[in-house]
């Protein structure tokens, strides 16, 4: 066609008026076409464009960070709406009006349908150019939210455990400390700060005048102040006080904050819990490790294996002496400080605890003891020793005894209500009598009841003993309550708290309350018996004057005059008969 538009040009024109009639008349055909097309696009897209309104209205609208791209995908979504309601509303007036009318209005594309529907389209690609980047900011708020919440987790998690952690050592530390309690609890054969306790209500209590001379004496503060003395031997005879003298000691130590003190009391009264060298290091280790806990891993290390069978076994000894050595070199431990008071009183492997005391250390011993030959042998070797002579020291000591004597004596007076001439009388015999010692009048009471045949009443005691007659009952149940290891008073009746006592009296005791032997004490006996009885004895005891008077109707007077002799008069040949057996 157009070689022959070009051969002649003059058809050019009659085929561009053919062409553009069979356009006009294609129109129409084309119009309602893309109107149906365009229909039925519109109807096909009506549920996803009415699910866009939802975008406008979830809950994400409350984000800041999305506001402005919400207006502007709200903008082309409303812009969507109207070409959609523009389109629908055209197509609907087409569709009411005549023939012709539409006819003409396609043939000259009056209504555009093609434009309308490519122009919906349009709109519809800026919508989704909107929404994808409308997700994309709201991908990223979440995957901000989702790594905000999986902070938020790691750091609850991390809480968490270390709850758990913190839950696991304190669990850790709770079995620790039960464990430790446990072998505390297993090593533990007494509390020496009970046992000072003790010992001093039973002495009488702790009269600071008694003690007091040894803060000044030259040898303690020697020991105290030089760094080159590491043992303070305090010896005596018995009766010096010497336990009360120690307990003294420790509390002016106590009051000194710099020292490490720790201690143990000897006692042969207490049986195998307080009288063997394995008791006293077990005494010292307990002490040491309740009053530091960080201590008691140097006792954990060998009983978590060998349980409480530790303390006893025929090792402990070596054990026991290692654990205490092993905490002596802790340096938690500054300026430490042991006593042990009565070394005499260690009866079993007294020379290896001996041994133990004099070997060097870091720290310092105070150690009492009788003047024993074994305990002077064995600590006379001690490097670095200060030595204490109580018997050279008599006139503190009388000075002390004075003081307690003194105390004492107000006590009573004050309790019974003595007058001032009373206390004083009390208070010359007690001092005449004491000798320089704590244990005269209580020594005397022993020795009588050691030898006696039954338990005696007070008034009988009082006759016996030498030196009771000028004391009163009170005074004289003062005397028994200071002996109240040994003897109890009851019902008036002065016996032993238990067999045992007695027992030990006269297998460990004797050479104290009874010095010159049980014959001795028999004949002191027998001899006092016979004066008593040749004092008070005569014919007509309650002076009846009727010779036949039936004995079972024979009432005693009020003042009976043989309540204070009944013991004498049955029990006076017993003893003179085991003076003589005794003395062979």
């Amino acid at each position: 066609m157009d070689r022959a538009v070009h051969a002649a040009p003059e058809a050019a024109v009659v085929w561009a008026t053919v062409c553009l009639g069979l356009e006009i008349l294609e129109n129409p055909v084309a119009e309602a076409l893309e109107n149906r097309n365009g229909i039925q696009y519109v109807l096909s897209r009506m549920e996803w464009y009415w699910n866009l309104v939802d975008l406008l209205l979830d809950e994400n609208k409350a984000e800041a960070s999305t506001a402005a791209l919400r207006d502007k995908l709200r903008q082309n979504i409303v812009r969507l709406f109207e070409k959609l309601l523009s389109y629908q509303m055209s197509s609907i007036c087409l569709y009411h009006r005549n023939g012709a009318a539409v006819i003409g209005r396609d043939i000259f594309r009056i209504d555009d349908w093609a434009g309308q529907l490519s122009s919906i389209k349009e709109v519809e690609e800026a919508v989704q150019r909107d929404l994808e980047q409308y997700n994309t900011q709201q991908a990223n708020i979440r995957l901000q939210k989702l790594n905000v919440t999986a902070a938020a987790l790691e750091s609850n998690l991390q809480d968490i455990f270390a709850a758990l952690r913190d839950q696991r050592e304190h669990q850790t530390k709770r079995d620790e400390d039960d464990k430790d309690k446990q072998c505390l609890k297993d090593l533990r054969v007494t509390d020496p700060r009970t046992d000072k306790k003790e010992i001093e209500e039973r002495k009488g209590g702790l009269l600071r005048d008694s003690y007091a001379w040894i803060r000044d004496h030259v040898d303690f503060q020697r020991f105290r102040h030089d760094g080159e003395s590491r043992l303070l031997w305090i010896k005596g005879d018995p009766g010096k006080g010497k336990t009360m003298l120690m307990c003294g000691i420790i509390d002016e130590l106590e009051r000194d904050s710099s020292v490490s003190l720790f201690y143990f009391f000897c006692q042969a009264t207490g049986g195998d819990r307080l009288s063997t060298a394995t008791s006293v290091l077990r005494g010292l280790i307990f002490d040491l490790a309740r009053h530091n806990t960080q201590l008691t891993k140097y006792v954990r290390k060998k009983y978590d294996y060998a349980g409480r069978d530790l303390f006893s076994s025929v090792n402990a000894w070596q054990d026991l002496s290692e654990i205490l050595r092993a905490m002596l070199q802790d340096p938690s431990l500054v300026n430490v400080v042991l006593v042990v008071d009565a070394l005499d009183e260690c009866s079993v492997d007294r020379i290896r605890l001996l041994d133990f005391i004099s070997t060097p250390s870091p720290a310092k011993w105070i150690v009492s003891s009788r003047n024993w030959l074994d305990i002077e042998e064995s600590l006379g070797g001690a490097e670095q020793k200060v030595k204490l002579h109580l018997e050279l020291n008599q006139e503190s000591i009388s000075k002390a005894v004075d003081s307690y004597i003194k105390y004492k004596t107000d006590q009573l007076a004050q309790k019974k209500n003595y007058d001032e001439q009373m206390r004083d009388a009390v208070l010359r015999y007690l001092t005449a009598n004491a000798n320089g010692t704590f244990l005269w009048v209580a020594l005397e009471v022993l020795a009588t009841t050691l030898v006696a045949y039954r338990p005696t009443v007070l008034e009988e005691l009082k006759v016996l003993v030498g030196g009771l007659g000028d004391l009163h009952k009170e005074e004289i149940e003062e005397v028994i309550s200071s002996c109240g290891s040994f003897l109890t008073l009851q019902s008036g009746h002065v016996s032993f708290v238990h067999q045992s006592a007695k027992d030990y009296l006269l297998e460990a005791g004797s050479c104290v309350v009874v010095p010159r032997g049980i014959a001795c004490q028999h004949r002191v006996v027998f001899s006092r018996s016979l004066e008593l009885l040749s004092a008070t004895l005569h014919r007509d005891m309650y002076d009846l004057q009727n010779p036949g008077h039936p004995i079972d109707e024979v009432c005693a007077p009020e003042n009976d005059p043989l309540v204070a002799i009944r013991y004498p008069c049955v029990f006076w040949a017993h003893h003179l008969s085991d003076w003589k057996s005794q003395i062979g």
